[in-house]
């Protein structure tokens, strides 16, 4: 069972910025996509942004893209996701989730094989 821990979550006003960070063990992090999805209250999950092993390849949502930006430490074992400018429709609850295989496919919920808990996100206008 992989544990990945999300934290950062909070509210913060229109405009504003928050940094989350996922935790996960070292076990074949270095090995594996790293995603962050997010669900509203009466909402499917959906994809916000993804990373591949080493970096260098990253994918956004277009809902999002030039306000986040993803990133990971493989030294650390983590992986950031910094969104600025945000607005009242982010608000959601926030999951990191890891995929142990190749970068096929990376927008999917079943495309990761493990899952955090979630940090919510509230973003008041």
């Amino acid at each position: 069972q992989v544990q990945l821990v999300e934290s950062g979550g909070g509210l913060v006003q229109a405009g504003g910025s928050l940094r989350l960070s996922c935790a996960a063990p070292e076990r074949s992090f270095r090995l594996s996509i790293m995603g962050w999805f997010r669900q509203a209250p009466g909402k499917e999950r959906e994809f916000v942004s993804a990373i591949s092993q080493s970096g260098g390849t990253t994918d956004y949502a277009d809902s999002v893209k030039g306000r986040f930006t993803i990133s990971r430490d493989n030294a650390k074992n983590t992986v950031d996701l910094q969104m600025n400018n945000l607005r009242p429709e982010d608000t959601a609850v926030y999951y990191c989730a890891q995929r142990r295989r190749a970068w096929i496919s990376v927008r999917r919920p079943l495309d990761y094989d493990y899952w955090g808990q979630g940090t919510q996100v509230t973003v008041s206008s």
